[in-house]
């Protein structure tokens, strides 16, 4: 079992900048692909960003490159989100996932996450 917890949302204006932490307890041990999804209301949700603990591997959805950056402090089994730039469009419930099978096949399907924390909510005002 792995929880997650969320912190770092907020609200800010657009072009505003906020980080986001995703701190791991329970069985951190072995590789896994961490991940950071949102959610807008009435959308479903989507992969924003995902870091492979066990190498410097990282990609993002093409609407955050160059504005998001995934990172990870593994003495503290904590992963950030530094968004940068934001828009309206970044809006919504951000989560921390979990996914233990060792595969870049669907990085961005929820379904094939195993451990989800409870998210914070970023809202970016015009």
């Amino acid at each position: 079992q792995v929880q997650l917890v969320e912190s770092g949302g907020g609200s800010v204006q657009t072009g505003g900048s906020l980080r986001l932490s995703c701190a791991a307890s329970g069985n951190t041990y072995g590789s896994k692909f961490i991940a950071w999804f949102r959610q807008a209301p009435g959308k479903e949700r989507e992969g924003v960003a995902v870091i492979y603990t066990s190498s410097s591997y990282t990609d993002y959805t093409n609407s955050v490159k160059g504005r998001f950056t995934i990172s990870r402090d593994s003495a503290k089994n904590t992963v950030y989100l530094q968004m940068n730039n934001l828009t309206p469009d970044d809006t919504g419930m951000y989560y921390c996932a979990v996914k233990e099978a060792l595969t870049y096949v669907n990085l961005w399907s929820p379904g094939t996450y195993n451990y989800w924390g409870q998210g914070t909510q970023v809202t970016v005002s015009s």
